[in-house]
């Protein structure tokens, strides 16, 4: 999930505020998303979307996707069910206002019954922002923060074809407005999938650079959610158990695309990341990593990749005991008191050169004399303020500095 500038609604809910050691004194979650998973999975989808009453629905994905194959499986799966499927194929990397608005004229024509994501984050997202349109009008920018639909929305079944988002256990849409370009986080509890459909055999199709930047993602969205502010034992549970996942499948999916298992453990701990980030949101990495994607169009992926490590290290000061924690479960020897987050900072820079990413600012081109106005444009975004470190504008000038330049 990337981050969004606006803040939180007055009405958005409290999560729970922590000690350090994460011990809430409330929390309250409720997932009402069913997780189908395994390979072939996808073959149920007909199954699906029938046990959910649809005859119509509508499979929103890119032409990637179609390329791949992959909707001529759901869509075989669907008829055979009995349905009578719509196909939107025009999704794009960063799905704006005008996406969604193609999507709603097409949903409305067909009258369908049923959302279907297929794809990746982008897919998802804007089979979200439909929903919102089509059940409770509007444009994208009223839905923009938490809970501002107000009535029922049809259901969704998502099926993410990357291991890295988590769109599919979350209730937020990300649309970006086709005119200013500001990416606009429009949550709701009503617009969370029905059902997940994870199917790792599905991922195998993805080209080699998209698996890296979607893995990574998968592998910030742990790090991040383990030591937000407002995490509690629920979160701390999906985050850590993601962690495992992910450190053990992505070095094994890099060295063998085709590694069925090592997919499986990328999608279900992308699966459960999404939920930690549902229960605990982010922090000041994508606080940062959202500014350069809207202003040069860099890759979300790359920019978490390049950053994650800096943030790690600016953090570890006051969350060195739960980088500990997470360090704790990749088996190696242990660093020493104090210095987890250092280790930990220096693996997430040995597994993006291995991903082959960039690991410094510099080399995407990034014009170093922007980075205060960057720092300004992160202070501002949403996530930040969940960051366990208070972080300012000038401390974000210094993670940016650090990252231009690749140094510790």
């Amino acid at each position: 999930m990337n981050s969004s500038s606006t803040p939180p609604s007055a009405d958005t809910p409290e999560r729970g505020r922590p000690e350090r050691g994460g011990d809430a004194r409330f929390f309250d979650w409720h997932s009402p998303t069913r997780v189908i998973f395994g390979a072939g999975t996808l073959d149920r989808l007909g199954v699906s979307a029938r046990e959910l009453g649809s005859h119509r629905p509508l499979l929103v994905t890119d032409r990637g996707i179609m390329q791949a194959g992959h909707v001529d499986r759901a869509i075989a799966s669907l008829r055979e069910a009995g349905l009578s499927p719509i196909i939107f194929d025009h999704v794009e990397e960063n799905p704006t206002t005008r996406h969604v608005a193609d999507g709603l004229e097409l949903a409305r024509r067909e009258s369908i019954d049923l959302f279907i994501g297929l794809g990746g984050g982008s897919s998802m997202d804007t089979a979200k922002g439909i929903n919102f349109l089509l059940t409770n009008g509007g444009e994208m920018a009223d839905y923009w923060g938490i809970g501002k639909a107000t009535r029922p929305m049809l259901p969704l079944i998502a099926i993410p074809t990357t291991a890295g988002t988590g769109s599919e256990a979350q209730s937020f849409a990300l649309i970006a407005d086709d005119k200013t370009h500001q990416k606009m986080a429009c949550g709701d509890s009503k617009a969370a999938a029905q059902v997940a459909i994870l199917d790792p055999a599905i991922t195998v199709s993805q080209p080699a650079r998209v698996t890296a930047v979607s893995g990574i993602d998968a592998i910030s969205h742990a790090v991040e959610s383990y030591v937000t502010r407002v995490r509690h034992p629920l979160s701390m549970m999906f985050a850590r158990q993601a962690w495992k996942l992910v450190f053990d499948g992505f070095p094994r999916v890099l060295a063998n695309p085709t590694d069925i298992e090592a997919r499986g453990l990328m999608s279900l701990g992308a699966n459960l990341a999404g939920s930690a980030i549902e229960a605990s949101m982010l922090g000041a990495t994508h606080a940062a990593a959202n500014p350069l994607s809207a202003r040069f169009d860099l890759t979300h992926g790359i920019a978490i990749a390049i950053l994650l490590p800096h943030v790690v290290r600016f953090n570890a000061e006051v969350m060195d005991d739960s980088y500990a924690e997470l360090w704790a479960e990749t088996g190696l020897p242990s660093p020493g008191a104090g210095n987890a987050g250092k280790a930990l900072a220096d693996w997430l820079e040995k597994i993006t050169r291995l991903a082959k990413l960039p690991t410094s600012l510099k080399e995407t081109g990034i014009d170093p004399a922007l980075i205060p106005e960057l720092a300004q444009q992160a202070a501002a975004q949403w996530t930040g303020r969940y960051n366990p470190r208070s972080v300012a504008p000038s401390d974000f000038e210094k993670i940016y500095h650090l990252a231009y330049n690749g140094t510790c």
